[in-house]
């Protein structure tokens, strides 16, 4: 506790000198408290306290509040705060004051339902006391919060309470009505087991919630590794990657496209060149022109990207983009010569958002072209390289949302394939990334 500032501490004893102080009536009340409640949802808070998420505390919490004088109350947070996971430094310090913050949004929520619910109301009645109970719960945690963030954190005053009051009132909207439900249940004649019965769908939900979370931080994860493993081999895609799966995003939300396939687009836009893996460094890193065979050696590299991620199951629908971002809509790409609708529509906007980028990004070879010059070029390249839709959809998307790409210090290398004026011979860049653009600034 001594590692944090001298008001941070003197914040900590306050809180919990007031806690006690809160529910001090209860203890003095002896036999008289109803200690077989209070013990019975202490017991069920302090399983929600060991759940991933603790989603389920708040309305544990509020139903006691319901149920309960505010000294009673103010103690059901107790036992599963002091004996929940902190998993930061110090810990006890962190406990008590959970503890404390809880115990104190409790007993204020508790005194704020005793004054504004009609004794024996009926649920519909008491529901607005119950979310006006809630807000209170809900505001003395936010404004707790903000105490401790401005103290042990020293942030500014905006900082600290900024984001935390008015996000106070959806878990009120949506808690508050559980933990009523909770109540009246608990003193109907069905008794206390139904009552925690309405807490169950809660659990299962946060449950797969936390699975959910689980799994996509794993994904990303696994695509920052990817991501990191191509950026080690060659220094001059640094940035891009992430720059072409924000472009094909903004493009597919112009198509309609949401949820699960938006996410994945995003990805294949990440992962389009991780074939780039399989290409020996010395061509990738070649300056001058590439000979016919290093130049099919190089034209590989959307196979070996498809191979890569076969194995990576949420990466199904990526992979067409990955193996096909190198086609033209006339036929003239590679690795298979598709034409049109054969290519899928995930390639069609990766190639799209690749081609923009590259010429939208300072790289070690040519500065960075305006957006409205690229956007002309991709303009006169479609329906021959580019689809036109997706073009469209790009610059809807850039009038709407404008585009503010970082530019790296080593810049950006994968320029995507611009036809090729006569006569021009690739570099071993130009060629990874597709071709020299327009005009000789390659």
């Amino acid at each position: 506790m001594w590692a944090l500032p001298a008001v941070a501490r003197g914040c900590v004893a306050c809180a919990v000198v007031a806690a006690a102080l809160c529910a001090a009536p209860a203890v003095r009340a002896g036999t008289a408290a109803p200690w077989a409640a209070t013990a019975l949802l202490a017991a069920v808070c302090a399983a929600c306290e060991r759940l991933p998420r603790r989603t389920l505390t708040f309305p544990v919490l509020l139903a006691g509040a319901f149920l309960l004088p505010p000294a009673a109350a103010a103690l059901v947070a107790v036992p599963g705060a002091l004996a929940g996971r902190v998993e930061q430094r110090p810990v006890w310090v962190r406990r008590w004051w959970h503890a404390a913050q809880l115990s104190l949004a409790a007993c204020a929520a508790s005194y704020v339902f005793a004054l504004t619910a009609p004794s024996g109301a009926a649920f519909t009645a008491a529901l607005p006391p119950a979310l006006a109970a809630a807000l209170a719960f809900s505001l003395v945690a936010a404004v707790l919060d903000g105490v401790i963030r401005y103290t042990a954190e020293r942030r500014s005053p905006r900082a600290a309470w900024g984001g935390l009051l008015p996000g106070a009132l959806l878990p009120a909207l949506v808690h508050g009505p559980t933990g009523l439900m909770t109540a009246v249940l608990w003193r109907s004649a069905y008794g206390p087991l139904a009552a925690l019965l309405v807490l169950l769908p809660m659990s299962v939900s946060s449950w797969f919630l936390d699975r959910y979370e689980r799994e996509r931080a794993a994904h990303q994860a696994t695509i920052r590794a990817l991501v990191q493993a191509v950026d080690l081999k060659d220094r001059y895609t640094r940035g891009h990657s992430e720059r072409v799966g924000r472009a094909s995003v903004l493009i597919a939300r112009e198509l309609g496209m949401a949820g699960e396939r938006l996410e994945a687009l995003r990805f294949a836009g990440i992962l389009h060149d991780i074939g780039k893996l399989g290409i020996p460094t010395r061509l990738l890193r070649k300056d001058g022109p590439l000979t016919p065979e290093e130049r099919r050696v190089i034209e590989l590299h959307p196979e070996y990207g498809h191979e890569m991620v076969r194995g990576i199951g949420f990466l199904d629908e990526a992979r067409a983009a990955i193996l096909h971002h190198h086609e033209r809509l006339d036929g003239s790409g590679y690795p298979y010569g598709l034409s049109g609708r054969q290519i899928p529509q995930f390639a069609r906007i990766v190639a799209v958002a690749d081609a923009f980028d590259a010429m939208t990004s300072t790289r070690s070879y040519s500065r960075a072209r305006p957006v409205a010059t690229a956007m002309a070029e991709l303009h006169r390249c479609s329906g021959t390289q580019f689809d036109p839709h997706m073009v469209e959809a790009l610059e809807a998307a850039l009038e709407r949302h404008g585009w503010h790409p970082t530019v790296t210090s080593e810049g950006s290398l994968l320029t995507e394939c611009i036809i090729l004026p006569s006569g021009n011979v690739p570099s071993a860049r130009d060629s990874v990334t597709g071709a020299t653009l327009h005009g000789g600034e390659g």
